[in-house]
């Protein structure tokens, strides 16, 4: 005798495939890209629509992979057609401000020296400067979360893995 169990499921009771997608959780998703200098500074853009500065990134664009937004923002931002390396960071986010919650990655840009910074060109508009920073200076003029993001991508570079965070702070 078969010991197997079969349940059967009415077909009323089974969700149409797009009813069950509209309502799944929506999450926001960005990327940042992590450029240093032989000197381990961290390079930081200066929006000109806020007050915090950032590293080189934004959120993602409808069926954009992360790897494609971060190298898009950087050529959108820097005027930069840099490689993407590796993944430092996957940090989530919780809801703040009238943001969703939201996963935000880091990858590695690498180390920038003079040569790489000749073709770089800020976007008018949208940036007003950039600039190699300590991690302690980077801290006074980027949000907490962004510092705390910025210290676990710097011990990922340094650890040569990948970190979990969870609001900046690693959590594996």
């Amino acid at each position: 005798m078969d010991s197997a169990i079969s349940t059967t499921v009415a077909s009323a009771d089974v969700l149409p495939v797009d009813q069950y997608v509209a309502g799944l959780v929506k999450k926001r998703m960005a990327s940042g890209v992590l450029f240093r200098d032989r000197a381990g500074r961290v390079l930081l853009v200066e929006p000109t629509y806020k007050p915090n500065w950032e590293i080189p990134g934004g959120a993602a664009e409808v069926d954009e992979a992360p790897w494609a937004t971060a190298a898009r923002e950087v050529v959108e931002e820097l005027g930069l057609d840099h490689p993407v390396g590796r993944i430092l960071v996957i940090d989530y986010v919780r809801p703040q401000d009238s943001r969703p919650e939201g996963v935000v990655f880091v990858f590695d840009g690498g180390v920038l020296d003079g040569a790489g910074l000749v073709g770089m060109v800020p976007a008018s508009g949208e940036i007003r400067s950039v600039g190699f920073y300590p991690l302690d200076e980077a801290r006074t003029r980027v949000k907490p979360l962004l510092a705390d993001r910025l210290a676990a991508a710097l011990t990922a570079v340094d650890e040569g893995v990948t970190v979990l965070c969870e609001q900046g702070k690693r959590i594996g």
